[in-house]
């Protein structure tokens, strides 16, 4: 379908449709909105089963932990709840030099957008943006990874059922695709992956001025202080960090932990991974498999940093890797380098706690960051002596799912962001607008400028 989709629509020929369709002024109306994101929540209500055994074949993901693929079905509920007031223009005190006028901000839709999406969520986070594509009253192009092939088939067929190519389509394929289309002008790139894609993507956007949303990643610590509840904590970071076998870009990615409390906390914690997956994690339906073999050889290269302490055991014919823990691990040793985006997890300590913030800070700006303290001191130091894209307190993960709260990294994590009225704006052009009147004309500003009206225009300028 792949092939045939692209003969038919080959990306010059699909991007001018799109635009002939953008123009048309088809996309803009409420009630059109409303309609296909109606549509877009039906076929995925529709599809749920195949979305599910697809996140199964690619990335053998337990069917509790696909149905977060299918967790976009919020997305769309509260966009379709809210997009009337999103969309309303918003009016603005205007001022005395302008009197009579009236002045607002006025939501407009960007045009063409792309979506390139990843991996490791393939289907939600491809298809959560085109959400907030379709409520700011877009035309898409969607790229889902060839990494993740049985999804990409889904998202293709679901696409290609629901809307006509000219409103939104996909293109499968390699790198090569995404290339041809980085060579196009969009109105907006919103891509989610590895900073070293992300550094491509800006690349070919700024020889078009195109705007980019970037959702990277990075090394997201999680701070573990001495006054815990401990059986909690073990449990939340766990499941943190194992969900989708370590492959979620906000997960914990390393411990820095309280030294008077790592003995304690470890052993909770190893109570608590053979409580998730027994005491065989390879036999258990619940834990996930790496993506493909080459993610599999960077991640088993990295098991000699440090000393296992839990897990450890690999195999390769399955991609398997137990949740694994490393003690003894240094700033220095090269799993500290890099983003692990799998399950292994080393361990780090501190004697003090603005120490762990000076190594926290001393490194790129993470996407999440994790505090577990009561002490509301230490949280407080945490949110204004620290920068990540998020912050959760006593708790992983689950701060990616408050409707209210934007998502999106800073620095080297990412820019922009999106979720809830955050992606409507993301898709969004705010415009500006000031209404004057004939009826009155007032002369302040008009030549000739005679001394009393200079003297009004200091005035003006300096109250």
């Amino acid at each position: 379908m792949t092939a045939q989709l692209t003969k038919s629509f080959p990306i010059p020929e699909a991007l001018e449709q799109q635009r002939l369709f953008f123009a048309s002024g088809q996309t803009k109306p409420f009630d059109f909105r409303l309609a296909q994101l109606a549509k877009l929540k039906q076929a995925i209500i529709e599809r749920q089963a195949d979305i599910v055994a697809a996140a199964k074949a690619d990335l053998g993901r337990p069917e509790f932990e696909a149905y977060f693929e299918i967790a976009t079905l919020s997305e769309i509920n509260l966009a379709m709840k809210k997009l009337k007031t999103w969309m309303k223009p918003k009016r603005v005190k205007s001022t005395l030099e302008n009197f009579p006028s009236s002045a607002w901000i006025q939501p407009d839709p960007l045009g063409m957008v792309l979506i390139i999406g990843p991996w490791n969520y393939p289907f939600q986070l491809m298809v959560s943006p085109l959400v907030g594509a379709i409520a700011a009253g877009n035309c898409a192009i969607l790229k889902p990874s060839e990494h993740a092939p049985n999804t990409a088939n889904v998202v293709t067929e679901l696409i290609a059922a629901t809307f006509d190519p000219s409103y939104v389509t996909v293109f499968q394929g390699d790198a090569s695709v995404s290339q041809q289309l980085l060579v196009e002008k969009f109105d907006h790139i919103f891509f989610t992956g590895g900073a070293a894609i992300g550094r491509i993507i800006m690349a070919a956007a700024a020889k078009h001025l195109t705007p980019v949303t970037l959702e990277l990643g990075g090394k997201s610590p999680c701070i573990i202080d001495a006054d815990i509840n401990l059986d909690h904590a073990a449990k939340r970071i766990t499941w943190g960090k194992f969900i989708n076998a370590g492959q979620t870009c906000i997960a914990p990615d390393y411990l820095l932990i309280d030294r008077t409390v790592k003995d304690a906390f470890l052993e909770k914690l190893t109570v608590a991974i053979q409580e998730f997956f027994g005491d065989d994690p390879s036999q258990s339906p619940d834990l996930s498999r790496i993506i493909n073999q080459r993610h599999f050889e960077r991640l088993t290269g990295l098991l000699n940093n440090g000393n296992v302490l839990i897990g450890g055991e690999t195999d390769a014919g399955t991609r398997y890797i137990a949740p694994t823990v490393l003690d003894n691990v240094t700033w220095d040793s090269p799993i500290m380098q890099d983003e692990i985006f799998g399950p292994i997890l080393p361990v780090l300590t501190y004697d003090r706690f603005d120490q762990a913030l000076s190594q926290i800070n001393a490194h790129p700006k993470p996407l999440a960051l994790y505090l577990f303290s009561r002490d509301t001191v230490k949280q407080q130091q945490v949110l204004t002596e620290t920068s990540s894209g998020g912050v959760c307190l006593n708790d992983t993960l689950l701060h990616t799912i408050v409707p209210g709260l934007p998502f999106g990294g800073v620095g080297q994590s990412g820019m922009g962001n999106y979720h809830g009225k955050a992606s409507f704006d993301t898709f969004s052009h705010y415009k500006s607008v000031l209404r004057k009147t004939f009826w009155l004309d007032l002369d302040w500003r008009y030549a000739p400028y005679k001394s009393s009206k200079l003297a009004q225009i200091k005035n003006l300028v300096t109250r």
